[in-house]
């Protein structure tokens, strides 16, 4: 309700147009947030200081001038495509994080560093909380998402409370940890995806509470990425595989936590194995979607936590129709204890994410189309990923452009940019084949990776590049990782100049 309102003031006395009344503030976010927020304001050039919302709560240096001011940056994900042309226009100063880093160093104090005003001790101005209720206590119980609200709140001079009437009062979803800085961090006590370890409400200092504003908004969620053929076929030798490895007697017959990222891969994964053989299985993820509601319905799902719900508008519905039947099966972290590397290695998580792009030896780009074009920023994948018993990569072979069907190869010689690196991926998928890497050297992974994933359209120039790379380095005593560097990225030039990854040759 709150940023609405900012914006309807805005766009009301057309503030954004006089260039003397616009300043400068910084949104943080801890993963996305709604289109009324981001892609509103950053489509009006409006510009805010420190703004947090796990989809909900937000902060800012937001002084009497609120309404004039506009988007200077923007930490540590984002998924608005205008904020996104914002970022790439060079208008938005934008650093992606790890997502279990971000909580943290928000408390070290690291985004206020040359705050010139207010207490230094605390970070963040202005904090705006969603809340599905508010105790005896004056705690808060939040809404669908946690993300960083405990470390927002904590870091905050001045607090906004939006109290949401639409939905029903979550108390007992949540389980609610607050932070430390070393020397005096501790240990978080869990083993098993259900364990608690903390409160049902988010404890405030109730004298920094300057507002409480009734909302009566649901969450502004979209319908999820459909399912399609390529998307299918992934999931299909993703759950032959995990198959494989129950009967090998290196996973357990409910298999180990599942951590799945978002999009129509994840979809279809999610949806594979609520038709699949594994029965108990939980879930150690960052964000629900549609798909889980099936999965429980399936009775194959026993247990998931998460730190966010986005599930569509029939989704909620659904949900919060039903809350007594899900609610003592679901549990929602903060993002600093859901993407804890500490309890990703403990429970032994299985990892899957979809990068932009994988290249022949297993590094993976999940940011940065043809190496510069920030799409959406890296979130909480490297997290899972660098530290999970079974690390996957799940993506197309190969992607459309405007003038051929597979004009994008996701397989490529070398990533643009590499996010996840060959030494944290164990296996790699798409609607192709996969290919399990572990143990094996990057001269051994290549030619697998090539064979068993790239799009057939794409797969004799990966091998001619392969081979090449591999004569010349070795007669350069060059040979661990094989390149030829002026070749490297011929499929990212090509693409720019035509349109098309699909090179004639390599000379």
């Amino acid at each position: 309700m709150t940023p609405t309102a900012i914006a309807n003031h805005v766009e009301a006395n057309n503030l954004q147009a006089d260039p003397e009344t616009k300043k400068k503030f910084n949104l943080f976010v801890g993963a996305s947030v709604g289109p009324e927020v981001e892609d509103r304001w950053a489509r009006m050039d409006m510009y805010v200081f420190q703004l947090e919302l796990p989809r909900y709560g937000l902060v800012g240096n937001v002084k009497t001038n609120l309404f004039l001011e506009r988007i200077e940056r923007r930490y540590p994900h984002q998924v608005g495509k205008d904020i996104s042309k914002g970022i790439n226009a060079g208008r938005i100063n934008f650093a992606d994080k790890h997502l279990s880093m971000f909580p943290q160093d928000l408390t070290y104090g690291y985004y206020n560093l040359h705050k010139k005003h207010g207490d230094p001790r605390k970070p963040l101005d202005w904090a705006i909380v969603e809340a599905t209720a508010i105790t005896e206590e004056g705690h808060i119980v939040p809404g669908a998402s946690v993300g960083a609200t405990p470390e927002i709140l904590q870091s905050a001079e001045k607090i906004i409370i939006e109290v949401n009437t639409r939905i029903p009062n979550l108390e007992g979803l949540h389980d609610i940890t607050q932070s430390f800085v070393p020397p005096y961090r501790q240990p978080y006590l869990i083993t098993h995806p259900s364990d608690r370890i903390g409160t049902t409400a988010i404890p405030i200092d109730t004298e920094r509470v300057v507002a409480i504003i009734e909302s009566d908004q649901p969450d502004n969620t979209g319908e999820n990425a459909p399912e399609n053929e390529d998307s299918r076929a992934i999931a299909h030798h993703l759950i032959e595989f995990l198959s494989s490895e129950v009967d090998a007697g290196r996973l357990p017959k409910s298999l180990l936590p599942l951590q799945s990222g978002i999009g129509n891969v994840a979809n279809s994964i999610i949806g594979g194995l609520a038709d699949g053989p594994f029965d108990k299985v939980q879930v150690w993820t960052e964000v629900l979607q549609d798909t889980f509601i099936r999965f429980f319905d399936s009775g194959k799902l026993d247990f998931a936590t998460a730190t966010s719900i986005r599930f569509s508008p029939n989704g909620f519905d659904h949900f919060y129709a039903n809350w007594a039947k899900y609610k003592d099966r679901l549990l929602l972290r903060s993002q600093q204890v859901a993407n804890s590397p500490e309890i990703i290695r403990r429970l032994g998580i299985i990892a899957m994410n979809t990068p932009l792009e994988v290249d022949i030896y297993a590094h993976a780009n999940s940011t940065c189309a043809l190496g510069s074009r920030m799409l959406n920023g890296l979130g909480g994948s490297a997290d899972f990923l660098r530290n999970a018993k079974l690390s996957i990569m799940h993506t197309p072979s190969s992607r459309p452009t405007k003038s051929d069907p597979t004009g994008i190869s996701c397989i490529v010689p070398f990533a643009s940019h590499v996010d996840q690196t060959e030494h944290d991926l164990d296996v790699v998928v798409t609607e192709q084949g996969l290919a399990d890497l572990r143990g094996l050297s990057p001269r051994e992974r290549a030619p697998i990776i090539i064979q068993k994933c790239a799009h057939p359209d794409y797969r004799d120039s990966l091998m001619e590049y392969y081979e090449r790379a591999l004569d010349e380095c070795l007669r350069k005593g060059a040979g661990h990782e094989p390149h030829i560097l002026k070749n490297a990225f011929k499929f990212h030039t090509h693409f720019q100049e035509h349109g098309t990854m699909k090179i004639k040759n390599w000379d």
